[in-house]
């Protein structure tokens, strides 16, 4: 597996001999390579196809650990973008290297100024080239992805398209093959059906409700959950109160886009909802503890500890300055906290309930109008969160996330 990050400037990348049990093994070089494909040549060679708007290719050692000296390191496609045509706004990034049936495939995605994501491919005889490309697919921007056949000898593209609010949607798009070159979709279209049995496991491993009760051997955490930040694992626990997530403040913080220890899912469509229970007796003053929808422009609902008055609040923060926009008090040590989201045909719409007794909510706030942005490159996300603004050593203990794909309202 390979990856690349600006943020250390590195390529990176992880081998194992047994991808479910592992152990991984780290290696890493430098410059990041962006966008890359890794590639086994047939003749035991590695190469690495990556960039933007100029395509190259670069040589690594035969254990893909580092780029070999005086291997092969050069343009292949050059601007890859006029492709697509003169008006370039994007530059062709995102390669997916294949080899089928002797020829070399790449795709690449590019995004014409004024015009919509849009699917290139690139053939030739030889990994050096010369490549001639062609627009694959233009539609309602569904793009960026890699070729895939089935063993029965079906082909596809696996792409995706930026779905508003809800994030990047995954599209499977028929492929058929007409004189060594695939066409994608039905008649130029990416279909949102296909005649292809639905699978058994619905959303399971992607979503899921977690009652945080830990036995023995079990992972502390799913995979469905992500960290928005690398967690500090001094400040959250399943084990100090058995059958409750525990978060601990241990930094001030200023708002929730900069706390650490958020706990996440991914909401998805076309309507989710997200439910917590939560007991606040030990927050302290100046913390803040709930249940958020985030993204550079958040809202969530939650707990906030002035001295030693509780209040619920909704916080938005739709103009990218979190305001509180409601306050009732608090006046129990447990509270219930609902967010239901709303992406039916983009209305992408968030809306924010409490509730004291978790059968009878009341809406708190205003709606939150949810707009994807390029900072947190993700869609929503349902957030777990516990941050001091003033003094450390609070304490907030979550009973449950329960996730919904229904809105309920005040029901």
């Amino acid at each position: 597996m390979t990856t690349f990050s600006s943020t250390t400037g590195k390529t990176h990348v992880y081998t194992t001999r047994d991808i479910e049990k592992g152990p991984w093994k780290e290696a890493s070089f430098s410059p990041a390579l962006h966008d890359h494909s890794l590639f086994f040549e047939d003749d035991g060679r590695v190469y690495m196809v990556h960039g933007g708007g100029n395509v190259r290719l670069t040589e690594l050692t035969p254990d893909a650990s580092a780029i070999k000296v005086g291997g092969v390191d050069r343009v292949i496609i050059p601007n890859a973008s006029l492709a697509a045509g003169p008006n370039v706004g994007l530059p062709a990034e995102g390669s997916q290297l294949r080899k089928i049936n002797g020829k070399y495939y790449l795709f690449m995605i590019t995004w014409p100024r004024g015009g919509m994501r849009t699917q290139l491919v690139f053939r030739s005889d030889s990994l050096t080239g010369p490549y001639e490309g062609r627009i694959a697919l233009k539609d309602a921007g569904v793009a960026q992805g890699g070729l895939i056949d089935t063993p029965e000898g079906d082909w596809y593209a696996l792409l995706f398209q930026d779905h508003g609010a809800v994030g990047r949607t995954p599209f499977l798009v028929p492929v058929k093959w007409e004189d060594g070159w695939p066409i994608l979709g039905t008649d130029g279209k990416a279909p949102t059906t296909l005649n292809m049995p639905a699978g058994t496991n619905g959303m399971s491993g992607m979503v899921a409700s977690d009652e945080f009760n830990r036995q023995s051997g079990q992972p502390p955490l799913p995979l469905v959950w992500q960290w928005n930040h690398n967690p500090d694992n001094r400040y959250w626990s399943f084990t100090q109160r058995p059958g409750y997530l525990r978060l601990n403040t241990g930094r001030i913080d200023t708002d929730l886009l900069s706390a650490r220890n958020t706990l996440t899912q991914r909401t998805f469509g076309p309507e989710c909802s997200g439910t917590v229970a939560m007991d606040v007796s030990k927050m302290k003053d100046g913390d803040y503890a709930g249940l958020g929808l985030l993204q550079r422009r958040y809202g969530f609902v939650g707990v906030e500890m002035i001295r030693e008055t509780r209040s619920i609040v909704m916080v938005s923060a739709e103009t990218e300055t979190p305001v509180e926009v409601q306050s009732v008090p608090l006046t129990q040590n447990t509270v219930y906290l609902k967010v239901e989201c709303d992406f039916k045909n983009r209305t992408d719409r968030a809306y924010f309930y409490y509730s004291t007794d978790g059968h009878t909510w009341t809406s708190l706030g205003k709606p939150l109008h949810m707009v994807y942005t390029l900072p947190h490159f993700m869609g929503y996300r349902f957030a777990l969160f516990h941050y001091a603004t003033r003094i450390t050593g609070g304490v907030v203990d979550f009973d449950y996330f329960r996730v919904s794909n229904k809105m309920t309202g005040d029901n």
